[in-house]
């Protein structure tokens, strides 16, 4: 029991190493359903999860497009109205890219979201509509920015691109960017992908007693109480999404059908896409702003429509020309329209980028290679500093053991490591044997050590030097690691824990095994 006592320390590290060797390489600590953690690919061998720099994919970091006006005086108008007086008095603007949010019951915010408009322009806008305002400024609000966030990650998501994250950076001048980083992917899928707002509405076309065409909107995203997996059609049909409309919903679009002659006997057949003064009434499936398909409607489906039937189990398909873009409006149905785009572009402020994964391997074998040389550096430099095994050897275990208990809590959250945190393991080597440098020295000082008694003096002496060094890396680090500062933090949050471990619990277990060598 002494024994036990007197070392304490020792076990809880041998403890501690065991669990972090088991969220390394313990097989119930991988992925359980097929695919990666969020962060990324699996390194195989071990369970730990590697980010878009080790990996390979596409990174995208952009600025929302938009300008946004502060303490706009609303006077008791509703927001609908004042989006669409503020979009009449702004040219290319239409009311789906103005947004009004409340923040009082007679005053808030107004967004403009399409590209090309200044703050001083929708100024201007805002005096002609009749509003007062505070200030105008560029960029969007932060209820915008997150709920772009929430969609892009649904899209992603939908489009089954494992891994991919979507979040929120602020750079060190207070300006908002997204960055989302999607590994084992090229960057123009991402790219079309999250530059889509995804806008999709189904309208009718149809021609009326004049001899004209009109066009009206009969179905939205909301409209849909639930949307499928686009399919690739059977023999003799196109490619589709199936859909069911909300029950709510269903007899007014079962009337629309009646009354604009799409529900006719015998169905229609629609020509839009070669004739479109020529054709039977359409139902259009129009994407931001953009016709994918144009389709009539059966025989089958007209005569349902006729007797009401259809009304009580409301599903149709909406079809599209190929299954690329019967993809793109099921994943659009699902993930919802987002209320601003990305500034990506050769004119905008966004940037993209793609890692080959055969790259991401070579950086993961220089890492690799890096912390060797590094370890072999520090070995070599404490045995010449000191000559005695029972002082160095126990040094090189226990500082490579912070990084095996750091690699071990990466893995078990599921972390992805990418060149800022292997930067930062490095660091941990470095700032750990720098503290069991000063432990040996201070311990070590005066000669050899007769007792425990003078060995623990010496050793609380040191100790309080590590702290304080503990203490500053801490408070120097902690802005790094809270801000999103993208890789930044990450070096900055295993620096840290390494600092937490090494003090908590590396360096007195190496006072222990200094006690037991080096006392009688």
């Amino acid at each position: 029991m002494g024994a036990i006592r007197d070392n304490w320390r020792v076990i809880l590290l041998v403890v501690v190493l065991c669990a972090s060797l088991f969220a390394l390489f313990s097989p119930t600590m991988a992925a359980d359903d097929g695919t990666d953690a969020p962060g990324l690919a699996s390194s195989g061998v071990t369970n730990l999860q590697y980010g878009l720099q080790l990996s390979g994919g596409t990174r995208i970091r952009a600025p929302l497009v938009g300008v946004t006006a502060e303490e706009v005086e609303f006077d008791g108008t509703d927001p609908p109205e004042v989006e669409r007086n503020v979009a009449t008095q702004l040219e290319n603007v239409t009311v789906a890219d103005v947004t009004v949010r409340r923040q009082t019951q007679t005053a808030g915010t107004v967004e403009v979201t399409a590209s090309g408009v200044t703050s001083q322009e929708l100024g201007n806008a805002l005096d002609a509509a009749g509003y007062a305002y505070g200030t105008t400024r560029e960029g969007v609000t932060e209820a915008t920015r997150q709920q772009t966030i929430d969609i892009l990650s649904n899209k992603i998501n939908e489009a089954g691109l494992s891994g991919g994250t979507v979040q929120q950076i602020t750079t060190p001048t207070g300006e908002y960017y997204i960055l989302i980083e999607v590994p084992d992917e090229s960057r123009q899928e991402v790219v079309d992908l999250v530059n889509q707002r995804g806008n999709v509405r189904v309208d009718t076309y149809y021609p009326t007693d004049n001899g004209t065409y009109q066009q009206t909107t009969v179905l939205e995203r909301n409209d849909f109480q639930s949307i499928g997996n686009a399919q690739q059609g059977g023999e003799g049909q196109l490619p589709n999404v199936p859909v069911v409309v909300r029950e709510s919903v269903a007899p007014q679009f079962q009337e629309r059908m009646i009354q604009t002659g799409l529900a006719q006997r015998g169905g229609t057949r629609c020509s839009y896409a070669t004739s479109p003064n020529g054709t039977d009434a359409c139902l259009l499936l129009i994407v931001d702003g953009q016709v994918v398909n144009s389709f009539g409607m059966s025989p089958g489906l007209a005569s349902d429509m006729r007797s009401g039937d259809w009304a009580q189990d409301p599903r149709f398909v909406l079809q599209t020309r190929n299954f690329s873009e019967a993809r793109e409006v099921a994943i659009n149905l699902r993930a919802g329209a987002l209320p601003a785009s990305l500034d990506i572009g050769p004119d905008g402020e966004g940037t993209s980028s793609y890692i080959a994964p055969s790259q991401g391997a070579e950086f993961r074998t220089d890492s690799l290679l890096t912390g060797i040389i590094a370890v072999f550096a520090v070995a070599g430099v404490v045995f010449l500093r000191y000559g005695a095994a029972e002082v160095a050897v126990p040094m090189i275990v226990t500082a490579l053991s912070e990084v095996v208990i750091l690699l071990g809590f990466a893995a078990g959250i599921g972390y992805p490591l990418d060149l800022s945190v292997i930067a930062g393991f490095i660091a941990v080597i470095g700032t750990g044997v720098d503290d069991l440098i000063i432990i040996a020295d201070e311990v070590m000082a005066e000669g050899d050590v007769n007792s425990r008694r003078v060995f623990q003096s010496r050793f609380r002496k040191a100790f309080w030097v590590i702290g304080a060094a503990a203490a500053t890396t801490i408070i120097a680090m902690s802005p790094l690691a809270v801000l999103s500062l993208g890789d930044l933090q990450g070096f900055a949050i295993f620096t840290i824990l390494g600092v937490v471990v090494g003090v908590l619990l590396t360096r007195p277990a190496y006072g222990d095994i200094l006690r037991a060598l080096l006392t009688r």
